[in-house]
């Protein structure tokens, strides 16, 4: 099967890795796959950029798409020309830019599958496709009125997150105590509600002195952030990781007892929460996009009595994610599925 994903997207953020993760569980189970991403934002250095990361992968599509929210008419009309000339079985559009350009520009007899990555493109104007994934279980009646396939895209996990072998020693590497370790992994804004997070441990501290938080990212509430933490009188109890990527990212998560994620941003399949599953970590989370259906303990409102509870519960939930492999076998069924002639 010949599979082109399309990424209207110039950053290495969002839904990047679980499209890449994806493509690479194709790609493995024999398909020739390919990831189109946005080429003409250049200006970006705030983030990561997805080029190089798709590149290094040989994902990278040179099938001469430009792709770009910022592109003018006359480049989306290449854009479409040039996506009816590609001889391909599948066009798997991520955004919508990428799926208006597949509305109009999905080569004759391949088929069109959406994939919904936020509850806001759940709109009335979302064009037409064979069949659609979302991030979460609880989003799908909202597309049962389309009478078209639609099955869960969940988070997909790189195999570097596994438990770690030695973790006392990994601490050690880190800086960090050996004791039990609370951590936030995500960017410093306000949906991710790291104030939340602060005077929810000074809460928590009190019931478990020994503890200490650590906070991985940055982002523009990072001062705020420090500034709290200063005021609580936690400075000694808290460390402030920075940001981190790849292997390093890895290591951060494995050294943690528990995770606390306490939002969510662009990306509702909720791919840290797995991460953190895979090692071994245990995940406290709010109900919002597929965090339910990952967390070991639900926090049931964002209150700090709420965030206490559940960290305080001890609940271990039993259920195993599935694998890479697993997950892109299902979309290469739906892919199947919305290929059968309609009834």
């Amino acid at each position: 099967m010949r599979i082109l994903h399309l990424f209207a997207s110039p950053f290495w953020s969002g839904p990047a890795e679980n499209i890449a993760l994806l493509a690479q569980a194709q790609r493995a189970l024999g398909h020739e796959v390919t990831v189109a991403v946005d080429r003409k934002r250049r200006d970006i250095a705030a983030e990561e950029p997805a080029v190089p990361r798709f590149q290094q992968l040989g994902l990278l599509d040179d099938g001469g798409l430009t792709l770009s929210v910022k592109s003018p008419p006359w480049e989306i009309w290449s854009d479409l020309r040039a996506l009816r000339r590609r001889t391909v079985d599948v066009v798997h559009a991520h955004f919508t830019h990428d799926h208006l350009v597949a509305r109009w520009g999905t080569p004759k007899g391949a088929v069109r599958i959406r994939s919904i990555h936020a509850p806001r493109s759940l709109r009335s104007s979302l064009p037409e496709a064979a069949a659609y994934t979302v991030p979460a279980s609880h989003l799908m009646q909202q597309l049962e009125g389309r009478h078209r396939p639609v099955q869960v895209l969940p988070a997909l996990v790189d195999p570097m997150f596994e438990p770690s072998q030695d973790r006392k020693a990994l601490r050690r590497t880190l800086g960090l105590e050996d004791t039990h370790l609370v951590g936030m992994i995500s960017t410093f804004q306000q949906s991710r509600r790291h104030s939340l997070g602060v005077e929810a441990f000074a809460a928590f501290r009190q019931q478990r002195p020994e503890s200490r938080l650590v906070l991985v990212g940055d982002g523009a509430l990072l001062g705020a952030t420090r500034t709290q933490v200063s005021e609580r009188g936690l400075t000694e109890q808290v460390t402030f990781a920075g940001y981190q990527q790849g292997a390093d990212f890895a290591k951060w998560l494995q050294a943690l007892d528990e995770v606390w994620i306490l939002g969510l941003g662009n990306d509702w399949s909720a791919r840290a929460a797995a991460q953190a599953r895979a090692c071994g970590v245990r995940v406290v989370a709010v109900n919002e996009g597929a965090l339910p259906e990952l967390a070991d303990a639900k926090v049931e409102a964002p209150t700090v009595e709420a965030v206490v509870t559940a960290a305080l519960s001890g609940a271990k939930a039993g259920t195993r994610h599935p694998t890479n492999e697993h997950i892109a076998r299902d979309i290469l069924a739906l892919y199947q599925k919305a290929a059968e002639p309609r009834r």
